[in-house]
């Protein structure tokens, strides 16, 4: 049973910073990608970032390039997302995904298994 939980989120004034985490349980296999996806209030679910487990390599949205960092900690099975300078069209419910692949898609539909999410709330 695959099963990831986000933490982290909170509230932060723009210009600020959060470090998002994401633990994965029931993978076995190091051959599989992990993204970051949020949702603002009325709007769709919007691609944010994503690496690829066992090589590293990363995609970014650009709204986000330059201010996010995605990452991983194999021994831990820990996926973050530091975020900095955040500003508070940032805010949104962040939601980690996974699936099995070489490849980080940035599409949502290419990832079956996802988090209940975590809230950043970014104030001006």
């Amino acid at each position: 049973q695959v099963q990831l939980v986000e933490s982290g989120g909170g509230l932060v004034q723009a210009g600020g910073y959060l470090k998002l985490s994401c633990i994965v349980s029931g993978l076995t296999s190091a051959n599989y990608a992990m993204g970051w996806f949020r949702q603002a209030h009325g709007k769709e679910r919007e691609f944010v970032a994503a690496i690829n487990w066992n090589s590293g390599s990363t995609n970014y949205a650009d709204s986000v390039k330059g201010r996010f960092t995605i990452s991983r900690d194999n021994a831990e099975k820990t996926v973050y997302l530091q975020m900095n300078s955040l500003k508070p069209e940032d805010t949104a419910v962040y939601s980690c995904a996974a699936r099995f692949g070489s490849f980080a898609p940035t599409s949502r539909y290419d990832y079956p298994w996802w988090g209940q999410g975590t809230q950043v709330t970014v104030s001006s």
